[in-house]
């Protein structure tokens, strides 16, 4: 068993998509960090990566909606250290629209955006408690708070602000915080793939935001990891948004309502 006298946990879900790799990354400077995904090829190519660096970053396989897989994976973190850090990253979107909805979509969107994030974070509820300043920070979405698509994707990420904001009521008391962190679109390997087959695609995408640069993985690790820092050590309950303005409001009006004359108020 390792010395848990050494640097705490921090747990990070959706390890081995782009943006939980910046996050564990980042964290690692400051903790060992515990880089859970469901795919562990793919997350064993990313800590291997990432270790290069020196860094102490160990993979665990997990599906974050199965209990019995979830219970495994609390036993299995406790053996390498003292948990006070909880970065709950993993989530997808299974269908665009409503009319596209299912009955099954609805479930795994709800079940991987929500649900997985409050279970894991009653599986280390008591690890966090027990460190005496126990940190969250939930990935969350614009699409939680404006309707930008994918609806009931949307509706499970505007849950997890709310969840987020009762961890942090209830269990400051204990000496935890809880944040959200929500991005908008983030230059990730997925975007890069519609690339691909648009080659437009970020430019189109930037038409709607005010601040013409889109976030890079790194961004979002840096705000997670001012977040989760003692210089954060008094915000607790706030979704902070890193969207390069979109959620301010969005300069994509009609033709005739950015130009002087045609403007009679709205």
């Amino acid at each position: 068993m390792t010395d848990k006298t050494s640097k705490p946990v921090a747990v990070v879900t959706g390890a081995a998509g782009d943006i939980g790799a910046a996050i564990a990354a980042h964290l690692s400077h400051s903790h060992r960090v515990a880089a859970v995904d469901i795919d562990l090829e793919a997350l064993k190519g990313t800590v291997s990566s990432l270790s290069q660096g020196g860094t102490d970053i160990t993979p665990f396989r997990c599906d974050l909606t199965d209990a019995a897989d979830l219970k495994r994976l609390g036993e299995a973190v406790r053996q390498i250290g003292q948990v006070d850090t909880l970065i709950n990253n993993a989530g997808a979107a299974a269908s665009l629209t409503l009319h596209q909805m299912t009955t099954e979509t609805l479930a795994s969107d709800v079940a991987l955006n929500l649900e997985a994030a409050l279970n894991c974070f009653k599986t280390f509820e008591q690890d966090l408690i027990g460190s005496g300043s126990g940190t969250v920070v939930n990935i969350a979405s614009v699409n939680g708070l404006a309707a930008f698509g994918h609806p009931a994707y949307s509706a499970a990420k505007a849950g997890l602000i709310h969840a987020t904001r009762a961890i942090a009521v209830e269990y400051g008391k204990y000496g935890i915080r809880a944040n959200a962190v929500a991005p908008g679109t983030v230059k990730t390997q997925a975007w890069k793939i519609r690339q691909e087959a648009n080659p437009d695609v970020f430019e189109e995408a930037l038409s709607w935001y005010p601040f013409k640069t889109l976030p890079e993985p790194s961004d979002i690790a840096e705000a997670v990891a001012f977040l989760v820092s003692p210089s954060a050590r008094c915000i607790t309950g706030v979704c902070l948004p890193v969207d390069s303005g979109l959620t301010a409001g969005s300069p994509a009006l009609p033709r005739t309502f950015t130009q002087s004359s045609d403007f009679d108020g709205l």
